[in-house]
Formats: C-alpha cells, sequence, structure tokens
C-alpha cells in the first residue's frame, strides 16, 4: 500500500466517523454548533422531528341563547324641546268694538313649537280657510266653474256663496281687472268693489291686487283710506315695489300685509327688515311662494318648513305667520286637463290636487291657505281640526269627500 493510498484511507475513515458523530449529536439535541470546522458536503438531508406532537386548538361553542319569548319592556318618555323664540300673532278684521264692522276678527301665528308637536306644545289658532273671488269672470277649471257659475259676474255675491255655503273663514278677492293689461279699472271702481264685498260678508277680508307695482301701490292707497279700520290684509307687498309708500299707507289706516317673496328665505328677510321700519311685526305675513303638487312641491315645503323652524330658533326676521296661495294647483295641467282613463275623472282630479298641496303645505306651518274648490276646503279643515284636536283615534271618514257629488 502506497502512502497516498494510506492518507486517503485515514482522511475517509476520520469523514466517516465525523459523519456518525453529527448524526449521533442530532439525534439528541435540537441545535448543534461547530467551530473550526471545515466540511466538504456533496447531497445533505437533514430531517428534523418536532419533539413534541402539535398541540390542536379547538373553538369554544358559544353557549346557547335562549329564544325570547315576549318583546322586552322599557319605559318611554317623550323629548321635550325648548325653543327660543316663537311666531307673532296678526289679528286679521276688526270688530265694531274695534274700529271695524266684521263680525268677529281672526289671529294667526303664535306658535312656540314646529307644527302640530302637540307633545311639545299646542296649536293656539286653527288654520285660516280663505276662499278666492275674482272681482271679473276669468278662465275657471271646469270642477271650479261649476260651483260659481252662476255668480261669477257679482264679485259681492261669489263672497257671499263662500261664506253661506262653502264655510270660508275669509274672502280673499282678487283685483285682478286692475291690470292695465286686461280692463286697467280705476283705483276708484276697485274700492267701490271692496265696498260692496264687505257689505255682503261679514268676515275679514284680504284684497290682492294684479302684480303691477305701480298699479296695485295706487290701488292699495285708496282702498286703505275708503275702508280704514277694518284691518284689511293686503296682497301683497314685495321687493320691486315702492315699499315705503306702500307700508306707510297700510299701517297709517290700520292693516296688515302678505310679504311676498319667491322660494328664497334669504329675500323674506330682506323684505321683512325693509318694512319693520314702517310697519310694526304684527302687521305682517311671509309667503313665500306656493309651487304645486308635481310642480316644486317638495321645494316649497322645504323653504317653508325651515322658514318655520328658524323662526322658532330665534330668527326675528322669520318670525311670522305663513300664507299659502295653494290655487296655484289649478295651474298643474293634470289638476284639470283631460287625460287617459288610468288617471281618472278630472272633476275628481283638481279637488285632490288642491287638497294634496294644502295638506302638505299644512304640515310645513302654514297659518292661511288661499283656496278655490268646496271638497278641498272641506276635507282642509276637517283634518286640520282633528290635528289641533290631539285626538288619538283617527278622523272619521275623511275620505267621504271623495264621493262628493260635484
Amino acid at each position: 500500500m502506497t502512502r497516498e493510498l494510506a492518507e486517503e484511507k485515514t482522511e475517509g475513515q476520520a469523514s466517516i466517523k465525523l459523519s456518525s458523530r453529527v448524526l449521533e449529536l442530532l439525534s439528541k439535541y435540537s441545535e448543534l454548533e461547530l467551530e473550526d470546522v471545515e466540511m466538504e458536503i456533496g447531497d445533505l438531508e437533514i430531517w428534523l422531528q418536532p419533539s413534541t406532537a402539535p398541540v390542536q386548538i379547538r373553538p369554544v361553542a358559544a353557549p346557547l341563547k335562549a329564544k325570547p319569548r315576549e318583546i322586552l319592556k322599557t319605559e318611554f318618555s317623550r323629548p321635550l324641546r325648548q325653543y327660543p323664540g316663537s311666531i307673532v300673532e296678526v289679528r286679521l278684521g276688526a270688530t265694531r268694538a274695534e274700529g271695524g264692522t266684521r263680525q268677529k276678527a281672526l289671529v294667526v301665528g303664535g306658535e312656540k313649537v314646529p307644527p302640530y308637536y302637540l307633545s311639545e306644545g299646542t296649536m293656539p289658532h286653527s288654520p285660516i280657510i280663505a276662499l278666492d273671488v275674482f272681482d271679473t269672470e276669468i278662465k275657471l277649471a271646469k270642477a271650479v266653474r261649476t260651483h260659481v257659475e252662476e255668480v261669477m259676474d257679482n264679485p259681492a255675491e261669489w263672497a257671499k256663496r263662500s261664506v253661506e255655503r262653502f264655510g270660508a273663514d275669509m274672502v280673499n278677492l282678487h283685483l285682478v281687472s286692475i291690470d292695465p293689461l286686461i280692463k286697467d279699472t280705476t283705483p276708484a271702481v276697485a274700492t267701490k268693489t271692496v265696498e260692496q264685498v264687505l257689505q255682503a260678508v261679514k268676515v275679514p277680508l284680504t284684497v290682492g291686487g294684479c302684480g303691477d307695482p305701480q298699479k296695485d301701490l295706487k290701488v292699495f292707497e285708496k282702498v286703505a283710506e275708503a275702508t280704514q279700520g277694518e284691518r284689511i290684509l293686503f296682497n301683497s307687498v314685495t321687493l320691486d315695489m315702492d315699499i315705503k309708500k306702500t307700508a306707510e299707507v297700510i299701517q297709517k289706516f290700520g292693516h296688515a300685509a302678505i310679504a311676498f317673496t319667491s322660494m328664497d328665505m334669504n329675500k323674506a328677510r330682506e323684505l321683512n327688515r325693509k318694512l319693520y321700519e314702517y310697519l310694526p311685526r304684527e302687521n305682517i305675513v311671509i309667503d313665500t311662494t306656493t309651487a304645486a303638487l308635481g310642480y316644486g312641491l317638495d321645494y316649497a315645503f322645504s323653504i317653508m318648513e325651515r322658514t318655520r323652524l328658524a323662526g322658532l330658533m330665534g330668527d326675528k326676521e322669520l318670525q311670522h305667520p305663513m300664507a299659502s296661495g295653494t290655487t296655484n294647483a289649478w295651474a298643474a295641467r293634470e289638476a284639470w286637463l283631460s287625460l287617459a282613463p288610468e288617471w281618472g275623472s278630472r272633476e275628481l282630479r283638481g279637488p285632490m290636487w288642491e287638497v294634496v298641496t294644502a295638506l302638505t303645505l299644512l304640515l310645513a306651518g302654514v297659518d292661511y291657505f288661499m283656496m278655490m274648490h268646496p271638497a278641498a276646503v272641506k276635507t282642509l279643515r276637517d283634518i286640520s281640526t282633528w290635528l289641533t284636536s290631539g285626538q288619538k283615534e283617527h278622523p272619521k271618514a275623511l275620505e267621504d269627500w271623495v264621493t262628493l257629488k260635484l
């Protein structure tokens, strides 16, 4: 045996011994640390077995809950809120003792809580419903014209029928004939018409113009002077009128005014600020414009609701009763136009359109309604009376107005 082979054999035995030693140590320990060792390894496979079996975690089942056998019982107390503001009261009409000729005066406003929040307060006055009367014949929907056709040429008789037959609280007289583009009736003739209506009925009166700022002012000056002390509600004062002259004449002869603006709370505030210089707050009713069902009613409701809540929360410029020209519902063609059979009878559809508009704005806080159809008037009155009374049971036969003969 040569020397090289002997050395080679010795190295092989050392490798075997080393391998056996490594295996022996690895079988006893889970960790092995070698120092100053050089290893030449071809293929090396090492299996490390865990010293203990893996722990199996079993989910703990949640305890079964017993099924409830009855509804949980708890006490409920109605939340009572305090509102820092209140709506001013406006008196309409004057009795003989007050300098007028009306059988009784009416009051709107005075609310200290949101509309019909009877759990927080009371509604001091029921809404006032006025029926529209015109000083000249105009085009009316058939459903309305049927009830007034015989008196359309006589505003005094029209007013009398509205009160005695249809139960109007007030008469809302529109002097549309004074419009320069219609008849251009003189202030003297218009005043005579107002006096005739005052003699025909004993309820408070609202007098409306034609919308022409200059002509309305001239007529209002004449009418206000001739009806001094009657506390007529003039409809209306607008931002494009001579506010100073209009307000001064209304105040001088003891009347009240509707401050009319578009659906904009800031414009309502602006007009009221200007009126305060000449009119006391208790002589102002505000109208932020009525849009009918299907023609912006949701927006009109939102503006009126926000106006009322702002007043109750302390905004003095908006602490006024609200008026609604609910007859704008008849401007919706769906209220009077002959449509497909699925729309139903237009004689019934019209008053429905008006009453839905009225009831929606009733919940926004409107105090003064200007309306047309007798059935719509009756429905609004029945529901508002029921809401104000605070009764728990549902009103009986509120749908009766649907079956009225038209």
